[in-house]
């Protein structure tokens, strides 16, 4: 009997680099797992004669059984397994040059397999590596290799002996010995050297440790794939000047020196090219695999060339394709790779336009895509991934002749020429053509675009058609009054069937009670009854059967009446003796242009409407001048055409004018001003009265004089009657049909004199003051230069931002004053200033200053304002924290808190203003509690403040009190301390003493800080109580109370004389302690009396207002409290005047007090 026993190899990817997992089932059950690595050995580099460990964590379930092995031999070293963990140790103990090798960990369960690989250097240096470049030029199927790189020159020194000790420094070699020395021996090699200090050193070394793993580790992360290709040769190489050119090279590979010629059929060879040496290994094997190694006298490096494991498990496959056509090779690996290498029988393959490389997702599987296949690319193609490879072979066929464009429908009318067309792939090649499958002729291809033309037509057609002269009749306007009927008669010719559809303004035309369409063969009529306005538009007719469309269009033209002229009305002008307005044209000239327009006036209050005028059309408004001064008329407008007369637009009641003067026009301007005449100009007024400005009244006052005169009715712009030399005032009034309106507002006061000459520039400008928003300026009189430069009459500021190119004027008006203040600055903004001399000659030359000013105030050092700031500051651990600290500097201070001189943490929140700085914990905590510092500089100094902040709580009680008498008459407290004693420094003790006697408790003893206090004055015979309370800077905490402390004493019997009792009188006649006062209250207002009274017993109190007791008056409030005696008035009035009086009696006797009350307000 025969058993078939089938395995499954399916590779798992490690969540470790560098781990390579089998897995042997297909399902594994719950709660089991394969094998893995947590923690993967890492390659170590040590010194011959040392010790190497390799350490690596193992997972699975169940638990792995561990195996390691190396790559020349199976020598067995001891191992330490701690199984709970899976933590695995391998060791070396003496490690030899021959040990140099690529060790690997087998961790095995019935699920299967995990391995890792690690790599043990043996040197005496410490070696750093150099860029190894492998050149590939022919391909393998087993030489795919890895090479260790990583950034390094290409010279590297051997390491130098360890420097000697220093006098006060520990011997470096200390470290080289504690680093290959096991645990156990590490006290006694500290003490050889001299050092004691046992936990700086093992954090020391631990570090050192953690650096040289870290190497390591890096240089295994700069691995790269190296591909030997199929010429049979495998090469690297690297740069390297050498000093002496007769030095000696040798070549390793793992340990063992390895003979090298110079000439190419060596199966090793070394050849030099310049500065660049080329290693090369002819017809490379798995066996070649190793650590290779170059020596020159001091200086070596290194590369392990490592061959990965990996399978194709779906092999590439034959593939054909056509010319023009793209072609796919794709294979599957057992193993994920980054890339594979694609080549021919002679050339590797990029990704390009030519070809098109792949790799999906998971790294499996490789596709190489061979674009646009010509036949020169019919080849064998290979697929190179470790020691394995797979090839297939590309064919690439001709397709023949073939049709490039072929054939498409035409369309044809009847009596004209059809052309048919095709194009081939080959320029000589036999056709026949066929018409509904028979033979229809021969023709042969000369030309690559030759056309084959036939006259044959495939279809006849018989589109829609209209004979010319009905269709320009057709075109021709329908022009129809409102009301009467419009028609339109089309005859057309065509195939049916024939579909014909009215149109008006793009709009279906369907058949209604004003819409008729009659429809043959041959024609088609539309009528329109009763057009009216609002149906005109183009009207169209659309024929259309199945061989084409075609249309005519038409318009119609609807003459009426016209629209009533628009409004609203606009009144022009309503004066005295005239009215006038204006409207618009109407929106709708009914086809036919306005002739004129008809206007209609009644007086309102009457019936009767009375034609006024006919206007010509191109006239919109109309002025009557029949009316009466103040008389209110209601107008009528009519548009007027050659079909009839619109309705009519009604204006609103117009009133007539009245006597409405104007308002006042703007001051005058002078515009020049000579010695014999001044020109002036002004705006006329914003109100007319009503009615158009005729003219205007101009006056001129000379100053000194206290009188305007005309100058001239009707309103001169030149003034001509003037005194050279003089100064003039002018004002100007309108004048329009009412009359003359009040006068404007003087001019300015205007020099009857030539033009002067622009004034020089200012003198001795400067800045007097300036701060962040404002600064200052000043300057003297420009000098006056005859014929020149004459006096000026004012000054403008101007200031331009340094950013910007623009000057701004801060002032609209000139000022006469030479000193001026800019306002509206920005703070530590930098501006240039200038000033401008004018008169009436224009502006002078502008002066400014040679550097910008900048909107501060000048520098001041920083300052604390308040002089009474808190230096300490206790807190409640979980309340808040808020220190503000006010100060003055300029320019604005950079502000620093520090926390016992670092920053301070990101919970203290930092608010900073130009004045002043806000210090804000929102809740403290103990830790909060420090010594911090505000630091406020800018460029004028610094200034510093400490705050020290205490943040605490109440404090915890100290432990039992225990008591002892070592001398008589004293007692001695001792107690356990208060847990908060270790967190609190400031904390200390007070105790309190209470007696038998006393029963009081006194304070004996404070500001303890010890745990011990002795009392003395301890009388025998009584019976003492001690407490102790813990204190600190919030308070006191709750006490720690001692047992009762007593000595005894012999008693006495006591003996107390007590004297007789007197009794005492208390009654007494009434009298008042504090008397009633006159009052004056305001009307409206309440009063309130009071006095205070005594008497024993009690005295009976009553209340009087001229002799009228008030007790019972329900008007006035009265209380008695403790011998307090009230009387309220809720509202004071004029009845509530006179004489108050309280009168108080007992059986002893009786008393009385007595007021006016004055009312105020009242007669």
């Amino acid at each position: 009997i025969y058993f078939l026993i089938l395995t499954v190899a399916i590779k798992k990817r490690s969540r470790v680099p560098g781990v390579m997992i089998t897995q042997y089932v297909e399902n594994i059950p719950a709660g089991k797992s394969t094998p893995d690595f947590s923690q993967k050995p890492i390659s170590v580099t040590v010194q011959e004669g040392k010790k190497a460990v390799f350490k690596a964590v193992v997972t699975g379930e169940p638990a792995p059984t561990v195996t390691w092995g190396r790559n020349r031999n199976t020598d067995s070293y001891s191992h330490c397994n701690l199984s709970m963990a899976m933590i695995l140790f391998y060791q070396i103990p003496d490690v030899k040059s021959d040990h140099a090798d690529t060790f690997k960990c087998f961790a095995t369960n019935e699920y299967g397999k995990a391995i890792c690989t690690a790599l043990l250097n043996v040197s005496e240096v410490y070696l750093c590596l150099v860029n190894v470049h492998l050149c590939t030029t022919k391909n393998k199927s087993y030489n795919i290799f890895t090479s260790l790189t990583t950034s390094a020159s290409s010279v590297i020194p051997r390491k130098k002996q360890l420097p000697k000790k220093k006098n006060g420094e520990i011997d470096p070699k200390l470290w080289e010995l504690l680093l290959s020395a096991p645990r156990k021996d590490y006290e006694k090699i500290c003490i050889d050297y001299g050092v004691y200090d046992f936990r700086w050193m093992l954090k020391r070394l631990k570090q050192l440790k953690k650096e040289r793993e870290d190497e390591q580790a890096k240089r295994l992360d700069n691995v790269k794939q190296i591909e030997v290709k199929p010429n049979g040769k495998a090469e690297f190489e690297l740069d390297m000047t050498l000093k002496d050119p007769n030095s000696t090279i040798n070549l390793y590979k793992d340990g063992m020196m390895v003979l090298y010629g110079t000439d190419e059929t060596s199966k090793h060879c070394l050849k030099q090219k310049g500065t660049k040496y080329v290693f090369t290994i002819n017809d490379p094997q798995p066996e070649d695999a190793g650590f290779y190694q170059v020596d020159v006298e001091e200086v070596n490096t290194f590369s392990p060339l490592l061959v990965p494991e990996v399978e194709f498990i779906a092999q590439l496959k034959d593939v054909k394709a056509f010319e023009g056509e793209d072609a796919i090779f794709q294979c599957v690996l057992s193993t994920p790779l980054n890339r594979i290498t694609w080549s021919t029988t002679d050339t590797s393959l990029e990704n390009g336009d030519k070809y098109e490389i792949t790799v999906s997702e998971d790294k499996l599987i490789h596709t190489l895509k061979v674009k646009d296949c010509a036949m020169a690319d019919s080849r064998v193609y290979y697929a190179i991934a470790g020691i394995a490879s797979s090839s297939a072979t590309l064919t690439v066929e001709d397709r023949g002749v073939q049709f490039v464009s072929g054939l498409s429908d035409t369309v044809a009318n009847t009596g004209e020429k059809a052309e048919l067309s095709c194009k081939l792939s080959s320029e000589t090649t036999e056709g026949r053509w066929y018409k509904d499958g028979k033979l229809v002729g021969w023709l042969f291809y000369s030309l690559k675009l030759f056309l084959i033309k036939s006259f044959i037509c495939s279809n006849i057609e018989d589109p829609p058609k209209i004979d010319n002269d009905a269709l320009g009749k057709f075109s021709e306007p329908v022009i129809v009054r409102a009301g009467e009927n419009a028609e339109w008669k089309l005859p057309f010719s065509g195939g049916a069937p024939m579909s014909v559809q009215w149109y008006k303004d793009d709009e279906d035309l369907l058949p209604g009670l004003n819409v008729k369409i009659e429809t043959s063969d041959t024609g088609s009529q539309l009528r329109l009854s009763k057009c009216q306005r609002k149906d005109m538009g183009e009207i169209k007719i659309k024929l259309k059967n199945e061989f084409g469309t075609i249309e005519a269009t038409s318009k119609l033209i609807v003459l009426d009446k016209p629209t009533p002229p628009q409004g609203p009305v606009k009144i022009l002008e309503s004066a005295i003796t005239s009215v006038e307005f204006k409207w618009k044209p109407p929106k709708d000239d009914g086809g036919s242009p306005i002739t004129n327009y008809i206007v209609e006036r009644q007086q309102v209050g009457r019936n009767k409407w009375s034609n006024k005028a006919e206007i010509p059309a191109d006239n919109t408004s109309y002025k009557d001048s029949e009316v009466d001064p103040g008389r209110r008329y209601c107008y009528r407008i009519k548009a007027k055409n050659a079909e009839g007369v619109s309705d009519h637009l009604e204006t609103e009641d117009i009133q007539a004018g009245v006597l409405r003067y104007p308002g006042p026009p703007s001051a005058p301007k002078v515009v020049s001003a000579f010695k014999d005449c001044i020109n002036l100009a002004w705006s006329p007024p914003c109100d007319d009265g009503g009615s158009k400005i005729i003219g205007y009244n101009l006056e001129k006052h000379k100053k000194g004089t206290n009188y305007w005169s005309l100058v001239n009715q009707g309103g001169p712009i030149t003034v001509k009657d003037v005194i050279e030399g003089a100064a003039y005032e002018f004002r100007v009034a309108a004048i329009n049909l009412s009359g003359a309106g009040e006068p404007s507002i003087p001019c300015d006061t205007v020099f009857a004199r030539d033009p002067m000459k622009p004034p020089g520039k200012v003198i001795d400008l400067k800045l007097t003051s300036s701060n962040y928003t404002t600064f200052s300026l000043a300057w003297t009189k420009p000098t006056e230069v005859k014929g020149v430069e004459d006096e000026a009459q004012g000054y403008y500021v101007e200031i331009r931002p340094i950013e910007s190119l623009e000057w701004t004027r801060c002032n609209v008006n000139p000022i006469t004053p030479t000193s001026f203040t800019v306002l509206g600055l920005k703070a530590m903004a930098m501006y240039w200033v200038r000033v401008i001399a004018t008169n009436y000659g224009g502006d002078g030359e502008p002066q400014g200053f040679d550097n910008y000013i900048i909107a501060m105030p000048p520098p001041v050092k920083p300052k604390f304002k308040d002089r009474n700031m808190k230096s300490f500051v206790v807190v409640r651990s979980g309340n808040t924290v808020r220190l503000n600290i006010n100060f003055e500097a300029s320019p604005l201070p950079e502000i620093i808190w520090l926390k016992d001189g670092l920053p301070v943490p990101k919970h203290v929140t930092i608010t900073n203003s130009d004045v002043g700085s806000q210090f804000l914990i929102p809740t403290a905590e103990r830790s909060d509690t420090g010594i911090y510092t505000i630091i406020v500089k800018n460029i004028a100094g610094q200034e510093t403040f400490n705050v020290e902040i205490r943040v605490t709580d109440d404090p915890k009680p100290p432990g039992p009190v225990e008591l002892e008498q070592n001398v008589s008459g004293t007692v001695t407290l001792s107690w356990t301390p208060s847990p908060d004693e270790k967190r609190d420094d400031r904390l200390h003790y007070m105790v309190e003493k209470r007696d038998s006697f006393k029963r009081t408790w006194r304070t004996v003893a404070d500001n303890l800080f010890n745990n011990k206090c002795t009392v003395i004055n301890i009388l025998p015979g009584r019976e003492y109580s001690f407490r102790v309370f813990a204190k600190n800077d919030i308070g006191l905490s709750a006490p720690s109370e001692s047992p009762v402390w007593g000595t005894k004493k012999d008693r006495v019997k006591f003996k107390v004389d007590m004297p007789e009792p007197k009794v005492l009188d208390f009654q007494s006649a009434p009298s008042f302690l504090v008397p009633l006062k006159r009052r004056m209250a305001p009307q409206g207002y309440e009063c309130y009396m009071s006095c205070a009274i005594k008497g024993d017993p009690a005295p009976r109190v009553t209340w009087y207002r001229d002799n009228i007791s008030l007790n019972t008056n329900t008007n006035y409030y009265i209380t008695n409290v403790c011998g307090v005696c009230s009387l309220l008035i809720l509202r004071v009035g004029p009845k509530d005047n006179g004489e108050y009086k309280i009168v108080i009696q007992n059986p002893l006797g009786t008393a009385e007090s007595s007021m006016m009350l004055n009312v105020r307000g009242t007669v």
